[in-house]
């Protein structure tokens, strides 16, 4: 099915998308700018071949988008205990990398 996406977002949105879009997480700005492309009219091979994902996943994201705006594009944590053996090995490093460098074998 081709044909014009039926993705629109306010110019709140759309400040939000550019914001995201430069984003640390790799993930979360190839999203906004797979939304802010189909905004521009690109299509979702088109966008799917830029990015190099099927074009399943373009109209996921849109999907996404659609239904809980951009705060659906952001990256969220998994649900499940807290990672202990992380929490712990933070730990030590942080002790370990506090003190002076200059007496530091």
């Amino acid at each position: 099915m081709t044909g014009r996406s039926p993705v629109v977002a306010s110019g709140e949105q759309r400040r939000e998308l550019e914001e995201l879009s430069r984003s640390r997480d790799r993930g979360e700005a190839d999203r906004a700018r797979a939304i802010l492309l189909t905004l521009a009219g690109w299509t979702s091979p088109r966008i799917a071949e830029a990015f190099g994902v099927r074009e399943d996943t373009v109209r996921l994201w849109r999907s996404a988008f659609m239904a809980g705006g951009v705060a659906a594009l952001r990256t969220s944590v998994a649900p499940g205990p807290v990672p202990v053996k992380a929490a712990c090995a933070l730990a030590v490093a942080e002790e370990v990398l506090s003190g002076p460098v200059a007496d530091r074998p």
